[in-house]
């Protein structure tokens, strides 16, 4: 016997069934110093209550000895406070080495780590950068989960950060 579902009913089946994607940009500008150092960033999801809901990624000098590049986490001081000091790092599918000056691009997917099963709500990507002889800057990215709608918003840094952006799509 051969059943025949509406096309609705299978957009909806179909729609229920696929995770929702969550893409976020960041742009680390080139700076004209004498002595360039490639900044620390950390990027992670707040809730409202500023909480911290997921740590997405955690880029840190990797490569020195003994980890001292460990010792200058706490130079991100707003993630430092909010979750840096609770983490033991490395931090697996989270952290890994500073990015040199450009665009870089993280993907997420709902129910996977580090995203994992975020809860229906307003939440800000947070963005924050330290860089060693050099400055620190926080950027605020705010969106809405799970997406009903793909979506688009960024955010403009000044020094440390260049353009900042999470795209969603349910």
């Amino acid at each position: 016997m051969r059943v025949m579902i509406p096309a609705a009913v299978t957009t909806l089946l179909v729609g229920q069934a696929q995770a929702a994607d969550l893409a976020v940009k960041v742009e680390i500008p080139r700076l004209n110093v004498a002595e360039y150092h490639r900044p620390y960033v950390a990027v992670w999801i707040e809730g409202p209550d500023q909480k911290v809901a997921a740590n997405l990624a955690v880029w840190y000098d990797v490569k020195q000895r003994n980890d001292e590049g460990t010792k200058w986490l706490k130079d991100m001081r707003q993630w430092w406070r909010r979750t840096g000091r609770e983490l033991k790092m490395p931090v697996d599918g989270v952290s890994g080495a500073t990015r040199p000056a450009g665009e870089h691009e993280l993907s997420f997917t709902e129910g996977k780590a580090p995203l994992g099963q975020l809860p229906a709500g307003d939440y800000q990507l947070v963005v924050e950068a330290a860089r060693e002889v050099g400055g620190r800057e926080l950027l605020r990215v705010p969106f809405q989960w799970p997406p009903k709608a793909p979506a688009t918003q960024s955010a403009k840094g000044e020094t440390e950060l260049g353009s900042v952006s999470v795209s969603i799509k349910p």
